[in-house]
């Protein structure tokens, strides 16, 4: 359950190791996230988004209370913690007057937050949320994700809520409390009234209102694809009552065509600009640190490549999947993202034809190569289908391109030529 648990907070986070696939996280911003537990009858600290100084001033002035808190709209982690990159602290603030509102948000909205999972180069916040402050009692941590050893959706759910869950449950396992899911069916109320019982809820309204709590979080689960659904804290509040303080979703890439709604709330200004570039043009692309460009076809293959570079002493500049139905075009655009990256010092394309043709490969490489006059030494590995005619149309290009049938060989190459 541990590993389950350490998925269920992966997912929340940006893709900081590479998967073998395409990533399937969307992930969406706090307000965003309120709303939809509203939708579904879910109640949270009543909050309101803002995208300049002067709409926090309004929202502060108009909100019917003036004890408020403001957070910075970032997708990330520890965001009270982080930092701006125009000197300013903390992404989450105690407001008491609008002017206080307008003020913070000023120094928020246009900056970069940075924190312990963006990275140093952080990550532009464009909007804050406004949210009454509410007294807990009592926080918990409930979470609604996929467990493989149950294969199929479980809750995950501890009395120990509003700290880091992974540390709670290798500490007290047995503070963690996992109930399996009947995935058609849902949640029943009697096995839901039982685990807020068992947590601690105090009364039988907050016994309750928990309850209904899991039954709904299950059904924005399964209504909307989501891959995971984490709430920590879950409060139960001085006033009796039963509130999502804080809620990170995933949503599963593949459920894309049927979940319009929750797509069209993707914030792209949150992701990697290179990496949203190559998906347009269905290229699996995440950055990485080293010097090395890579260029492969099949997921697989790709983390092979990769494995052997490092085992030869280099480092991979990135993960780069041109899948099994590339054209000399989107071969041409996979150059051009590697390129992108000053860092890249040598490129090693490894193919293995099977689906693929290798010759469209080397067209596409042929084509890169002389259009966009490239500068750093291409290594190229061809195997499979139409390899003959790949390595004949390499020859008759005239182009100083290394070509080996051995990965060992290639890798090799790439790393020595990439530290000349």
């Amino acid at each position: 359950m541990l590993r389950s648990l350490r998925q269920a907070r992966s997912l929340a986070r940006s893709a900081q190791t590479v998967s073998a696939g395409q990533k399937r996280n969307l992930s969406i911003h706090e307000y965003q996230s309120v709303k939809l537990l509203n939708d579904y009858g879910i109640a949270t600290p009543k909050s309101i988004a803002a995208k300049s100084p002067e709409e926090a001033y309004d929202v502060a002035k108009n909100f019917g209370t003036d004890k408020l808190v403001i957070k910075a709209q970032v997708l990330a982690g520890g965001r009270g913690k982080g930092h701006f990159d125009n000197g300013f602290k903390g992404g989450v603030h105690v407001v008491d007057t609008p002017e206080q509102a307008k003020d913070l948000a000023g120094k928020m909205i246009g900056s970069k937050l940075i924190t312990k999972q963006t990275g140093e180069k952080g990550r532009i916040c464009n909007a804050v949320m406004l949210a009454e402050r509410r007294d807990p009692s009592h926080e918990y941590y409930v979470a609604v994700l996929n467990d493989r050893a149950t294969a199929g959706p479980v809750l995950v759910a501890s009395a120990q809520g509003g700290m880091n869950i992974e540390e709670v449950a290798a500490k007290d396992p047995s503070a963690i409390i996992t109930t399996p899911i009947d995935f058609e069916k849902g949640l029943d109320k009697q096995t839901a009234l039982g685990l807020a019982k068992k947590l601690g809820f105090k009364t039988e309204q907050t016994q309750k209102e928990a309850a209904d709590t899991f039954i709904n979080l299950y059904k924005i689960f399964k209504d909307k694809d989501a891959t995971q659904i984490e709430i920590n804290p879950m409060a139960e509040t001085q006033d009796g009552h039963v509130l999502c303080m804080d809620a990170k979703f995933g949503f599963d890439d593949n459920a894309e065509f049927r979940q319009a709604d929750v797509y069209a709330l993707r914030d792209v200004s949150q992701e990697d600009p290179v990496e949203v570039e190559a998906q347009k043009h269905g290229l699996n692309f995440i950055k990485l640190d080293g010097n090395i460009g890579c260029l492969v076809n099949g997921a697989g293959l790709a983390m092979a490549t990769m494995d052997v570079l490092k085992l030869h002493g280099g480092d991979p500049a990135n993960f780069l999947d041109v899948g099994g139905g590339a054209t000399p075009e989107t071969v041409k655009k996979a150059f051009e993202l590697l390129l992108e990256d000053k860092a890249v010092s040598s490129i090693l394309l490894n193919v293995f034809g099977g689906i693929m043709r290798c010759d469209y490969i080397a067209e596409g490489v042929i084509k890169a190569t002389k259009e966009l006059q490239l500068r750093v030494p291409l290594i190229v590995r061809l195997k499979g289908n139409k390899e003959a005619e790949a390595k004949e149309l390499i020859r008759q290009s005239g182009l100083k391109i290394y070509a080996f049938d051995g990965l060992d060989e290639a890798a090799a190459k790439a790393v020595e030529l990439g530290r000349k």
